[in-house]
Order: C-alpha cells, then structure tokens, then sequence
C-alpha cells in the first residue's frame, strides 16, 4: 500500500496537548494520541482564548427567554457574545481540514451532550445541546468528520471517523495535483471502499471522473468532493461490505480449496450477524492476496484505508444513539 496522505485536523486543546480545562488539568484521550504519529493538529481552548485562564470558574449554557446564553454563575458575567465572536473569527480563518476531535460535555466544544440549564438559577438541566463553539462548528463543517472525544472509544465511530480522513486528505492531495490521472486513480484505488460505503454514489463519482461533458479539471474536482463527502458520511455498511467481500473471495475461485472458501464464507456469516469484527474475514482475504500476489486487490484501501497501526477494536459501545 502507499503511505497515507496527513490529515489536517482540529482539536480542543485540553485533549492531551496542554493543561487547560476548567480545573487546570489535562484530558487524555487515547485516540488523539494515536493520531499524534499520522495527522497534523490545529489546538484550540475556546475559554482560555476569550480571555477566562486557566484555571477559571466554571461555565454553564443556559437557556433564558428561548436563547441559549454562556453564563458563568461565580461571577453573573455572560460570555454569550464574545464566544460567538470568536468562534466565527477562528472558523473562517482555518485552512482546509479534514475533521474535528473536540471535548465531550464542554459548554464551549461539546456537540450534542452539553447540559442546557434552565435559566441563570440553575434549576437543573432541561435537554442536551451543543457547545458555543462546537455547535458552531456543527454549522460550518457538518459535511466533514466531527467527533468527540468520548464517542471516539466506539469502534464503529471511530472507524469511520479515520476512513473518513483519511480518504479526504488523499482526495485533497490528488486535487491539489490538478492532474485528471490522478483523480482517475484516486476512484480506481477507493473503488472498493466506495461500494462498501454507497453504491450510488460509487457510480456518480464514476461518471463525474469519467468528464463527458469535457469539464475543466476544477469543475470535475469540486464535483466529485461534494459527491465523496455525502458518500463518507455514513460510512461502509454492513450489506454492502459483505457484497464487497463476495466480490473479492471471486478473484481466487480458482486457487482455493474448498475447505479455505468454506471457512471464509462461516467468517462472513459471522460478521454478517454482529458476531465477529470485519478485520476477520478481511486479514484472511490480505494473506491470499500476499500468497496469489493479487495485485488489484492488494492496491484497494478497502483493505487499510487508515494506517494500519490505528486499528484498535476496543469499543466502549459509547455514542451510538446520536
């Protein structure tokens, strides 16, 4: 395989990088420091950069007369505007990335489970919400890879968050290039992946790359990242990757023995049915590969679309209701 393309990514900074939560103490996230080796990371502490230090009186989200506000009870100060301003200036400042890891729960970075209190006194948290910033964040760039930190120890969710960048970064390399063999290539290399992800959306980016209409090359590419996008969103499913893995078991119909295809098919039933993770019957698939010197299949990033290293099938069962 050839080596991977860096992500850029932007993270909160509390998340293993420095010292800056509320309480002056640093979060470590297992998965940002994976990452650390392969991505470039952009690290932010929307509190601190309003001006709150470290370590600073607690923040909460309220909501009062249907708007949500920043509300620091200590103090009766509301930082409702000047986290908006900053956000917006940091978010249209940032150079193309890939993804967001921000902090869970955060009034300023969190995305979906940020506690909303019911006016200034407090009287309980009535609903969920986003954070100021990674509501913000939610608004400008829901199209790319937003997670947190803590739904980031699910394997599902992780998974796809790497693909995900992964695949990106390549992408944004390649257009970059402004070469159509490249982007050619780019399809032919993601072929499988794609048809693991959305099958539709396979064939159009084969038609966007294909050009009939004699596109210029920036016209084609910005195309086809709007296509990819929605492709990745959801990421593989588990019927089209088994259509995936039927397709490839093909290519050896006449080097295996009935034994080996027998066991290869239990294998699929078993992922099939949630039984067994999808790296079973994918490491079988890579050692006929090595062993038939299968070259087309050996050049799909169906079989590593992240760095192998990242693969982790830890899996905490968090997130998957949101």
């Amino acid at each position: 395989m050839p080596g991977f393309a860096r992500p850029t990514l932007v993270a909160s900074r509390c998340l293993g990088f420095a010292a800056c939560r509320w309480d002056g103490e640093i979060v470590r996230s297992e998965a940002v420091q994976k990452l650390l080796p392969h991505v470039r990371f952009i690290t932010h502490c929307p509190e601190e950069e309003i001006g709150l230090g470290t370590p600073r009186r607690p923040i909460r989200v309220i909501e009062e007369n249907g708007e949500q506000r920043l509300y620091q009870p200590d103090t009766g100060l509301d930082f409702t505007a000047p986290m908006r301003e900053w956000s917006r200036k940091i978010l249209a400042g940032l150079p193309p990335v890939e993804g967001f890891v921000l902090k869970s729960r955060s009034p300023s970075c969190g995305l979906a489970d940020v506690k909303l209190h019911r006016g200034k006194a407090g009287d309980g948290p009535t609903r969920r919400t986003a954070g100021f910033f990674g509501g913000e964040v939610l608004e400008r760039y829901g199209d790319l890879a937003v997670e947190d930190e803590g739904r980031l120890t699910n394997f599902v969710v992780r998974e796809r968050f790497l693909i995900r960048v992964f695949t990106l970064a390549e992408f944004r390399e390649t257009r970059r290039a402004g070469d159509p063999g490249r982007l050619v290539a780019f399809q032919a290399r993601h072929k499988l992946l794609f048809m693991a992800c959305h099958q539709t959306a396979m064939r159009a980016l084969g038609r966007i790359v294909a050009n009939h209409e004699r596109l210029p090359f920036a016209e084609v590419a910005a195309r086809y990242e709007e296509t990819l996008l929605k492709l990745l969103r959801g990421g593989p499913k588990t019927g089209n990757t088994v259509n995936v893995l039927m397709h490839a078991l093909g290519y050896f119909k006449k080097t295996l023995r009935a034994g080996e295809k027998g066991f290869f098919l239990d294998l699929l039933e078993a992922y099939r049915n949630g039984q067994t993770p999808l790296s079973a019957p994918v490491s079988v698939l890579r050692s006929w590969i090595e062993r038939t010197d299968e070259d087309y299949l050996r050049r799909q990033s169906f079989f590593e679309p992240y760095p192998r290293d990242l693969l982790d099938l830890g899996d905490s069962g968090r997130g998957r209701d949101y």
